[in-house]
């Protein structure tokens, strides 16, 4: 309960950016300003303002659930492209080219991905520009929001350089009459200077190792630190060697952290805890999209089947993104991660969530089901899904660590504990640290990879950095090019290495070109 309270305040802050401002003064109302003509200039200028403008930040991270058209999300620009999915709906043709490999510059999910990510970074150098001249303002407060701020900038920049390569590098409040208003794209290699840049001093600014509110924490900024520095030695950039070590390093600081304080960054014991929004933000949930019924509730609706009876709405659900049967059935015999209603998975459940179980024909995703708004077993749902949308989990750490060893030096103690810890929960056998050569080890964590971050916004951005995608067919790995997603039957491209810049943006900015390449 402390926890859900914690949420509401800072969602409602959020809410309150300008009403705070008008709020505040403490001067008769005759001598202040209209607060209708309330500027960046006029605004910041007291401690509850830095606060509430960072607010604003976190509050436009919520775009990845926003409206993707009839029957779709924002989010799904992620999962349909992966082949681990397919769709029961055939009503929005935008998703299906997403699924077909057919999408383009006109595609409104990569169009919400343009705009959601720059105005996160919008509104990030808003704060980072305004409040350093706060005054009078404790200095560890302040310290604490730009560094959160560099924090939201990074995490939205490293979106972006992932899906387009090479973008405009705005680092500073921009209007019409800015030099720099219509930029031109800066080299990937230059976007991931600024990442790292703002990573550290993040790192640096004092936040707690956890923090239940929802906030950026440390735990939160070394493992996206790490996440960069695995990319970073991937593809594109392929900086190897050293960028490894550099992940595995990073991640070796919250593994040990959480060692030491199990307390505080752990797995979860069971499957079941990852949706049970009593948990959220806390322990293996380093950090994740805040979520809220009074301001939004949670975005993954499109994962209830195609108008079956599993929750309180009775016969609803759009089923326009579900698992494939080839990705459900690669999962090894015994894994707990594939079986029903105890893992990732769902293929039976309750009549309108609480009634009879009836039989669903098809596994379809548990993974995000917040069952005490939903409904289970006898108990009907509370119909406030507040559970929030992880976006860093420990078990991604543990397997960020894991591949990077692996790559930096070959597999140690440290990295084959992670691997193990991963499959002792979903009840497998992992082979000792000597039966494992470089090479066996190495698809051993992919594997894991796909199978313990599925459906959570993360393979795709696996199958750019690896140049790999796992085959449910042979348990191995193809190479990108050439491989066939099973869901369409449609072959990945070198274009699809790269999504296309917006057309309503290149449209608007004359200087964001060429497209990339294959895109029309």
């Amino acid at each position: 309960m402390k926890n859900i309270l914690k949420k509401r305040f800072w969602i409602h802050i959020g809410l309150s950016l300008f009403g705070m401002a008008v709020l505040t003064g403490c001067q008769d109302f005759l001598s202040e300003e209209d607060p209708s003509n309330l500027t960046p200039e006029s605004f910041y200028t007291i401690p509850d303002h830095a606060e509430a403008a960072l607010a604003a930040v976190y509050a436009d991270t919520r775009f990845i659930g926003g409206d993707g058209g009839i029957f779709s999300s924002t989010w799904q620009l992620l999962e349909a492209p992966t082949g681990t999915s397919t769709t029961e709906t055939a009503q929005n043709s935008d998703l299906n080219n997403l699924y077909g490999l057919i999408y383009d510059g006109r595609t409104q999910h990569v169009i919400n991905w343009w705009n959601g990510l720059y105005k996160v970074i919008a509104q990030a150098n808003l704060v980072l520009d305004k409040v350093p001249a706060i005054t009078p303002m404790d200095e560890a407060q302040k310290t604490k929001i730009l560094g959160e701020a560099k924090f939201l900038r990074a995490w939205a920049y490293f979106y972006a350089v992932r899906l387009w390569g090479d973008i405009p590098l705005i680092t500073a409040p921009q209007t019409a009459s800015s030099e720099n208003f219509r930029p031109s794209p800066s080299p990937q290699a230059q976007v991931y200077q600024l990442i790292v840049d703002d990573l550290k001093a993040a790192e640096a600014a004092g936040l707690p190792w956890m923090d239940a509110s929802g906030r950026a924490s440390l735990a939160a900024v070394k493992s996206q630190l790490a996440k960069v520095y695995l990319t970073m030695a991937g593809f594109p950039l392929s900086m190897g060697s050293e960028y490894y070590q550099l992940a595995a390093q990073k991640s070796a600081e919250v593994i040990d952290y959480a060692n030491a304080n199990p307390n505080q960054i752990n797995l979860f014991p069971s499957y079941g805890d990852l949706h049970d929004e009593t948990n959220d933000n806390l322990l293996e949930h380093i950090f994740m999209l805040q979520y809220n019924i009074v301001v939004a509730g949670n975005p993954m609706n499109n994962m209830f089947p195609n108008f079956k009876p599993v929750t309180f709405q009775g016969p609803s659900g759009t089923g326009s993104t579900v698992p494939t049967n080839e990705f459900y059935n690669s999962y090894e015999e015994g894994d707990l991660r594939a079986v029903n209603q105890e893992g990732f998975f769902y293929t039976s459940y309750f009549t309108n969530g609480s009634g009879e179980p009836f039989d669903l024909g098809a596994p379809y995703i548990f993974k995000h089901f917040n069952q005490r708004a939903l409904g289970s077993e006898g108990n009907p749902g509370n119909r406030a899904n507040n559970l929030n949308v992880p976006l860093i989990r420990f078990a991604e750490v543990l397997l960020i660590h894991a591949e990077a060893q692996n790559e930096a030096g070959g597999p140690n103690a440290l990295a084959h504990e992670g691997l193990k810890r991963i499959r002792d929960r979903a009840q497998l056998e992992t082979p000792s640290l000597g039966e494992f050569t470089t090479a066996s080890f190495r698809e051993a964590v992919w594997r894991e990879r796909w199978h313990e971050l599925c459906y959570e916004q993360i393979t795709w951005f696996d199958m750019l950095r690896l140049r790999k995608v796992y085959n449910e067919i042979t348990n191995g790995f193809d190479d990108f090019v050439g491989h066939e997603n099973l869901s369409s039957n449609q072959t990945l491209q070198s274009m699809h290495l790269l999504m296309p810049y917006p057309l309503p943006e290149m449209q608007n900015n004359p200087n964001l070109q060429p497209q990339n390449p294959g895109f029309p």
